[in-house]
Protein backbone atom coordinates (compact mmCIF):
# COMPACT_ATOMS: atom_id res chain seq x y z
CA UNK A 1 0.00 0.00 0.00
CA UNK A 2 2.88 2.42 1.05
CA UNK A 3 4.21 1.99 -2.86
CA UNK A 4 0.68 2.74 -3.97
CA UNK A 5 0.70 5.96 -2.19
CA UNK A 6 3.90 6.86 -2.86
CA UNK A 7 3.57 6.29 -6.73
CA UNK A 8 0.84 8.59 -6.69
CA UNK A 9 2.51 11.17 -4.88
CA UNK A 10 5.59 10.65 -7.72
CA UNK A 11 3.01 10.81 -10.32
CA UNK A 12 1.65 14.21 -8.94
CA UNK A 13 5.37 15.76 -9.15
CA UNK A 14 6.32 14.31 -12.36
CA UNK A 15 3.17 16.09 -13.94
CA UNK A 16 3.36 19.34 -12.09
CA UNK A 17 7.16 19.41 -11.93
CA UNK A 18 7.20 18.92 -16.27
CA UNK A 19 10.09 16.69 -15.34
CA UNK A 20 12.18 17.03 -19.22
CA UNK A 21 12.71 12.91 -19.40
CA UNK A 22 9.14 12.29 -18.77
CA UNK A 23 7.96 15.09 -21.11
CA UNK A 24 10.12 14.44 -24.13
CA UNK A 25 9.17 10.16 -23.30
CA UNK A 26 5.28 11.58 -23.38
CA UNK A 27 6.04 13.11 -26.26
CA UNK A 28 7.75 10.16 -28.52
CA UNK A 29 4.98 8.56 -27.01
CA UNK A 30 2.08 10.27 -28.33
CA UNK A 31 4.23 10.78 -31.79
CA UNK A 32 4.24 6.96 -32.09
CA UNK A 33 1.13 6.18 -31.50
CA UNK A 34 -1.01 8.57 -33.27
CA UNK A 35 1.20 8.25 -36.05
CA UNK A 36 0.92 4.48 -36.16
CA UNK A 37 -2.85 5.17 -35.57
CA UNK A 38 -3.25 7.60 -38.73
CA UNK A 39 -1.46 5.05 -41.07
CA UNK A 40 -3.74 2.06 -39.91
CA UNK A 41 -6.75 4.09 -40.35
CA UNK A 42 -5.58 5.29 -44.22
CA UNK A 43 -4.86 1.28 -44.45
CA UNK A 44 -7.26 -0.24 -43.25
CA UNK A 45 -10.66 1.61 -43.57
CA UNK A 46 -10.55 1.68 -47.22
CA UNK A 47 -9.66 -2.21 -47.11
CA UNK A 48 -12.91 -2.85 -44.12
CA UNK A 49 -14.75 -0.98 -46.50
CA UNK A 50 -13.98 -2.87 -49.67
CA UNK A 51 -14.11 -6.23 -47.68
CA UNK A 52 -17.76 -5.18 -46.81
CA UNK A 53 -19.19 -4.18 -50.29
CA UNK A 54 -16.88 -5.83 -52.33
CA UNK A 55 -17.42 -10.15 -53.49
CA UNK A 56 -13.94 -11.01 -55.12
CA UNK A 57 -11.93 -14.41 -55.41
CA UNK A 58 -10.03 -14.90 -52.02
CA UNK A 59 -12.18 -12.71 -50.14
CA UNK A 60 -13.39 -15.05 -47.24
CA UNK A 61 -9.63 -16.25 -46.68
CA UNK A 62 -8.47 -12.66 -46.45
CA UNK A 63 -11.08 -11.77 -44.07
CA UNK A 64 -10.20 -15.02 -41.98
CA UNK A 65 -6.99 -13.94 -41.78
CA UNK A 66 -7.57 -9.91 -41.03
CA UNK A 67 -9.74 -11.51 -37.83
CA UNK A 68 -7.00 -14.19 -36.61
CA UNK A 69 -4.64 -10.85 -37.06
CA UNK A 70 -6.40 -8.81 -34.95
CA UNK A 71 -4.66 -11.02 -31.92
CA UNK A 72 -1.90 -10.79 -33.34
CA UNK A 73 0.73 -11.07 -30.19
CA UNK A 74 2.56 -7.36 -30.04
CA UNK A 75 5.84 -9.61 -29.38
CA UNK A 76 5.52 -11.72 -33.01
CA UNK A 77 4.86 -8.40 -34.47
CA UNK A 78 7.75 -7.19 -33.01
CA UNK A 79 9.68 -10.11 -34.26
CA UNK A 80 8.75 -9.98 -37.71
CA UNK A 81 9.52 -6.06 -38.01
CA UNK A 82 12.64 -6.88 -36.31
CA UNK A 83 13.51 -9.67 -39.30
CA UNK A 84 12.65 -7.45 -41.75
CA UNK A 85 14.69 -4.04 -40.94
CA UNK A 86 17.46 -6.01 -39.23
CA UNK A 87 20.49 -5.50 -40.88
CA UNK A 88 19.84 -8.98 -42.65
CA UNK A 89 16.55 -7.93 -43.14
CA UNK A 90 15.45 -6.77 -46.90
CA UNK A 91 14.76 -3.00 -45.43
CA UNK A 92 18.01 -3.29 -43.29
CA UNK A 93 19.59 -0.70 -45.49
CA UNK A 94 17.95 1.71 -44.56
CA UNK A 95 19.11 1.36 -40.82
CA UNK A 96 15.51 1.57 -39.18
CA UNK A 97 16.11 -0.78 -36.56
CA UNK A 98 16.13 0.87 -33.25
CA UNK A 99 14.24 4.43 -34.63
CA UNK A 100 11.32 5.30 -33.91
CA UNK A 101 10.32 4.60 -37.01
CA UNK A 102 10.57 0.78 -36.67
CA UNK A 103 8.27 1.45 -33.45
CA UNK A 104 5.42 2.96 -35.91
CA UNK A 105 5.97 0.14 -38.28
CA UNK A 106 5.43 -2.19 -35.53
CA UNK A 107 2.62 -0.22 -34.48
CA UNK A 108 1.15 -0.09 -37.81
CA UNK A 109 1.26 -3.90 -37.87
CA UNK A 110 -0.89 -4.21 -34.81
CA UNK A 111 -3.18 -1.71 -35.94
CA UNK A 112 -4.24 -2.49 -39.65
CA UNK A 113 -6.00 -5.47 -38.52
CA UNK A 114 -8.02 -4.30 -35.60
CA UNK A 115 -9.27 -0.69 -37.75
CA UNK A 116 -9.68 -3.52 -41.02
CA UNK A 117 -12.12 -5.80 -39.37
CA UNK A 118 -13.91 -3.62 -37.36
CA UNK A 119 -14.63 -1.13 -40.19
CA UNK A 120 -15.54 -4.58 -42.40
CA UNK A 121 -18.01 -5.50 -39.74
CA UNK A 122 -19.61 -1.67 -39.30
CA UNK A 123 -19.88 -1.11 -43.11
CA UNK A 124 -21.63 -4.92 -42.77
CA UNK A 125 -24.08 -4.26 -41.13
CA UNK A 126 -25.27 -1.40 -42.17
CA UNK A 127 -24.84 -2.25 -45.83
CA UNK A 128 -28.04 -4.01 -46.74
CA UNK A 129 -30.65 -1.39 -45.23
CA UNK A 130 -28.56 1.82 -46.75
CA UNK A 131 -28.20 0.91 -50.24
CA UNK A 132 -31.90 -0.33 -50.67
CA UNK A 133 -32.97 2.82 -49.27
CA UNK A 134 -30.36 4.92 -50.98
CA UNK A 135 -31.46 3.30 -54.33
CA UNK A 136 -35.12 3.42 -53.98
CA UNK A 137 -34.61 6.93 -53.51
CA UNK A 138 -32.58 7.36 -56.47
CA UNK A 139 -29.21 7.66 -55.95
CA UNK A 140 -26.68 6.14 -58.17
CA UNK A 141 -24.30 3.19 -56.72
CA UNK A 142 -21.63 5.85 -56.24
CA UNK A 143 -23.86 8.13 -54.36
CA UNK A 144 -25.35 4.70 -52.29
CA UNK A 145 -22.23 3.70 -50.84
CA UNK A 146 -21.16 7.18 -49.95
CA UNK A 147 -24.16 7.34 -48.00
CA UNK A 148 -23.05 3.59 -46.22
CA UNK A 149 -20.21 4.84 -45.33
CA UNK A 150 -21.16 7.73 -44.05
CA UNK A 151 -24.28 5.92 -41.80
CA UNK A 152 -20.99 3.57 -40.64
CA UNK A 153 -19.08 6.29 -39.31
CA UNK A 154 -19.72 5.32 -35.62
CA UNK A 155 -18.20 1.69 -36.19
CA UNK A 156 -15.29 3.24 -38.17
CA UNK A 157 -14.67 5.53 -35.14
CA UNK A 158 -14.74 3.05 -32.56
CA UNK A 159 -12.85 0.85 -34.91
CA UNK A 160 -10.22 3.86 -34.51
CA UNK A 161 -10.79 4.44 -30.46
CA UNK A 162 -9.88 0.08 -30.31
CA UNK A 163 -7.10 0.60 -32.12
CA UNK A 164 -5.56 3.33 -30.21
CA UNK A 165 -6.29 2.01 -26.99
CA UNK A 166 -3.87 -0.91 -27.82
CA UNK A 167 -1.44 1.01 -29.88
CA UNK A 168 -0.89 3.28 -26.52
CA UNK A 169 -0.51 0.33 -24.28
CA UNK A 170 1.69 -1.86 -26.39
CA UNK A 171 4.97 -2.51 -24.88
CA UNK A 172 6.69 -5.96 -26.27
CA UNK A 173 7.11 -5.07 -30.25
CA UNK A 174 8.11 -1.72 -29.47
CA UNK A 175 10.81 -2.77 -27.02
CA UNK A 176 12.33 -5.27 -29.31
CA UNK A 177 12.48 -3.05 -32.89
CA UNK A 178 12.83 0.30 -30.58
CA UNK A 179 15.46 -0.85 -28.04
CA UNK A 180 14.18 1.57 -25.01
CA UNK A 181 16.93 3.57 -25.83
CA UNK A 182 17.28 6.89 -23.38
CA UNK A 183 16.51 10.10 -25.51
CA UNK A 184 15.67 8.16 -28.49
CA UNK A 185 13.61 5.50 -28.24
CA UNK A 186 11.68 5.01 -25.11
CA UNK A 187 8.36 5.63 -24.47
CA UNK A 188 5.73 5.29 -20.94
CA UNK A 189 5.57 1.66 -21.50
CA UNK A 190 9.60 0.49 -21.71
CA UNK A 191 9.74 2.94 -18.89
CA UNK A 192 7.51 1.40 -16.75
CA UNK A 193 9.12 -2.05 -17.48
CA UNK A 194 12.51 -0.58 -16.98
CA UNK A 195 11.70 1.17 -13.84
CA UNK A 196 10.38 -2.19 -12.37
CA UNK A 197 13.13 -3.97 -13.33
CA UNK A 198 15.24 -1.37 -11.17
CA UNK A 199 13.37 -2.07 -8.47
CA UNK A 200 11.96 1.49 -8.50
CA UNK A 201 8.01 0.54 -8.12
CA UNK A 202 6.77 3.88 -6.83
CA UNK A 203 8.54 5.70 -9.55
CA UNK A 204 6.69 2.71 -12.21
CA UNK A 205 3.45 3.44 -10.81
CA UNK A 206 3.98 7.33 -11.42
CA UNK A 207 4.89 6.62 -14.85
CA UNK A 208 2.05 4.57 -15.28
CA UNK A 209 -0.22 7.32 -13.66
CA UNK A 210 0.67 9.60 -16.78
CA UNK A 211 0.01 7.05 -19.26
CA UNK A 212 -3.27 6.32 -17.77
CA UNK A 213 -3.91 9.67 -17.67
CA UNK A 214 -3.09 10.55 -21.34
CA UNK A 215 -5.23 7.27 -22.86
CA UNK A 216 -7.99 9.32 -20.38
CA UNK A 217 -7.54 12.81 -22.19
CA UNK A 218 -7.15 11.40 -25.93
CA UNK A 219 -10.37 8.78 -25.02
CA UNK A 220 -12.40 11.63 -23.86
CA UNK A 221 -11.43 13.89 -26.85
CA UNK A 222 -12.29 10.77 -29.34
CA UNK A 223 -15.59 10.49 -27.54
CA UNK A 224 -16.60 14.07 -27.79
CA UNK A 225 -15.86 14.07 -31.58
CA UNK A 226 -17.35 10.85 -31.64
CA UNK A 227 -21.01 12.14 -29.49
CA UNK A 228 -20.85 15.07 -32.34
CA UNK A 229 -21.43 12.73 -35.30
CA UNK A 230 -25.06 12.17 -32.93
CA UNK A 231 -25.63 15.49 -33.26
CA UNK A 232 -27.95 17.06 -36.38
CA UNK A 233 -27.90 20.31 -38.08
CA UNK A 234 -29.87 22.17 -35.54
CA UNK A 235 -28.03 20.98 -32.28
CA UNK A 236 -30.62 18.38 -31.33
CA UNK A 237 -28.29 15.02 -30.29
CA UNK A 238 -29.92 12.38 -31.84
CA UNK A 239 -30.60 8.90 -30.27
Amino acid sequence: MDVIIQGLKEGLLLILAFDPEIVQVTVLSLEVSLSALIISGLLGVPLGALFALSVFPGRKTLLNLTYTLMGLPPVLAGLIVFLVVGNRGPLGQFELLFTPAAMVIAQVLLGVPIVCGLTTRAVAAQQQEVYDTAVTLGATRFQAVRSILRESRMGIVGALTTALGRLIAEVGAVMMVGGNIKGSTRVLTTSIVLQTRMGNDSTALAIGMILLLLAFLIMVTILKLEKRTYTGDDGIEII
